[in-house]
């Protein structure tokens, strides 16, 4: 499987087990676990999740899915910018602890920028949590080149910003642009969320012919081409969300397979590279 490098010495999949809308559907619930785990088998250990998602549900579903297996797993979660503040950060990374089942996140970020809690306040607090143990990494999401430069200066050098997570697609390459030149620059992990949702909401109907001849052409399906187009980029991990065993499986295997010269040309083509980077967007 493809890998990518997330700390020095540290290497993880190319492509990590999404699970925005999990937990919304309680007769889902079995086999989102299902899918889950089908996804630990086949090497898929990096999990992302959110309190926000499902209001919690999520990462209950994780919880049930990594029980008696949190070692072979790197368990990302976030905290929504409502509760960016200091004492809220630490309230809500203690909630996702105990819905997680877990004494530590692996990674903890900040979900998205917020204007109305000081920056430095926040990265403060996700600090004093690498320093109690609770997570062993911190990062951003949706950050912006500048702010997440700006982050990096306000951390001290040994705990730095390890990853900021943005959308990232053929049909949303934004990221190319800003943040990903900055994010490499500090030696961090761009996670690209939204690989798939993208294409199915704003690619044109020529676009996605591009996708799907380029995946008959090797024997695959419009959708692992997506993810192999996202992560033959260095320095970028796909966000990739299955609920059931069989979409894990064919995530799992979006890498095994090379995207030639060609393909990645009619590609880039048919999605063509945008003027503007990621800006600034709030949850305020």
């Amino acid at each position: 499987m493809r890998t990518v490098e997330f700390a020095p010495g540290i290497t993880l999949p190319a492509i990590a087990q999404g699970t925005w809308h999990l937990g919304e559907d309680p007769t889902r619930r079995r086999e989102e676990v299902a899918a889950l785990r089908a996804g630990i088998d086949l090497g898929l250990t990096v999990i992302d999740t959110a309190e926000m998602y499902a209001d919690g549900e999520a990462e209950r579903v994780v919880a049930e899915a990594i029980a008696g297996r949190r070692e072979e797993v790197f368990l990302v979660s976030k905290v929504w910018p409502t509760h960016a503040r200091r004492d809220l950060v630490m309230r809500a990374a203690e909630g996702s602890l105990a819905r997680l089942g877990t004494d530590h996140l692996d990674l903890y970020l900040l979900h998205w920028p917020t204007l109305r809690v000081p920056l430095e306040e926040t990265l403060d607090a996700l600090v004093t949590l690498v320093r109690q143990g609770k997570t062993r990494a911190i990062g951003v999401s949706n950050f912006p080149a500048a702010w997440f430069r700006r982050a990096q200066t306000l951390l001290p050098l040994d705990v730095p910003l390890r990853v900021d997570q943005v959308p990232y697609s053929p049909a949303d390459r934004r990221a190319e642009r800003d943040p990903l030149p900055a994010v490499r620059e500090a030696g961090a992990l761009l996670m690209g969320w939204g690989p798939l949702k993208f294409v199915n909401q704003a690619a044109s109907p020529a676009a996605r012919a591009v996708l799907e001849t380029v995946a008959v052409r090797h024997g695959r399906s419009w959708q692992q081409v997506v993810l192999n187009w996202v992560t033959t980029h260095p320095g970028v991990q796909a966000i990739a969300k299955a609920a059931n065993p069989a979409h894990t499986r064919a995530n799992a295997a979006a890498t095994d397979f090379e995207l030639t010269p060609g393909d990645l040309a009619e590609i880039e083509a048919a999605f063509p590279l945008p003027e503007h980077g990621l800006e600034l967007e709030t949850m305020d």
